[in-house]
């Protein structure tokens, strides 16, 4: 199993140290485990602070790396929340550090928080759709310092109304969409969180990774979104089972941003 969604206490969101995630994964028989902690600039909920000191991140992370060497690769990634007006600070960001992995993902909407439910407000299921998969499809045309989009549907897990609708309707700007991370040698992630949460699934579900095969998409990693060790690798032995069905024979691993395909 190769985790590459992984937070640590270095997200605001999470109280859990790297060395009680990494001995858990060692216990479930991960072979790599990437953290990647938020950086979210400007979130648009003042009290919470999506930042943390990269310096320290990164000497923590290599102190693990030797920790437990020949146990576990321990890699160093980061999830950049990415809003339109923040790409080029993101991009500045990512292009400082020496990052193994980077995750983009959409936290915040319209300026508007996606958890706490602001996004939602005074929009049809439909209209928050559209205008989620526009502002995604904006980001990653501009953004290039990534290696995949994060939890490709996260709106689904924060409305139930929106969980109803059915994604193939959004196909035609899916196919913008994965046609231009194709085009930019990126990809996308299976995150298993949605079955902690609202959806009961995949995200994005088999019919969405189906879509993206189909266009040619061949990046692909896994990742639980683990906040706490008891959820880490969760659902992955179904995941490559999906993954099998469809026709995918890799998933991806990164080092240094490099994908490398790695056998299910």
């Amino acid at each position: 199993m190769y985790d590459y969604h992984v937070h640590s206490n270095f997200s605001a969101d999470c109280k859990i140290d790297m060395k009680d995630m990494i001995e858990k994964a060692i216990n479930l028989n991960i072979k790599e485990i990437c953290f990647t902690d938020h950086i979210d600039y400007e979130y648009c909920d003042p009290s919470i602070n999506f930042d943390f000191d990269i310096e320290e991140y990164t000497n923590y992370i290599n102190k693990m790396k030797n920790l437990y060497k020949g146990k576990i690769k321990v890699l160093k990634g980061v999830e950049i929340g990415i809003q339109p007006h923040i790409i080029e600070k993101c991009e500045k960001f990512i292009n400082r550090n020496d990052f193994d992995f980077v995750i983009c993902s959409i936290h915040t909407c319209n300026k508007k928080d996606l958890y706490s439910g602001d996004f939602f407000i005074n929009k049809t299921p439909k209209e928050a759709y559209i205008k989620y998969f526009e502002e995604l499809l904006y980001c990653i045309k501009k953004f290039d310092s990534f290696n995949v989009v994060g939890h490709l549907n996260i709106i689904t897990r924060y409305n139930k109304e929106v969980a109803k609708e059915n994604i193939r309707n959004y196909f035609d700007i899916l196919e913008e969409i994965f046609k231009t991370l194709i085009d930019k040698n990126k990809g996308i992630e299976i995150n298993t969180s949605g079955f902690r949460y609202n959806i009961d699934n995949l995200m994005p579900p088999k019919e969405v990774l189906k879509f993206y095969k189909e266009l040619g998409g061949q990046i692909i990693t896994t990742g639980s979104d683990s906040h706490i060790p008891e959820t880490l690798g969760e659902k992955f032995d179904y995941v490559y089972e999906v993954l099998k069905d469809i026709g995918f024979r890799y998933i991806t691993t990164f080092e240094k941003m490099k994908p490398k395909f790695v056998k299910i």
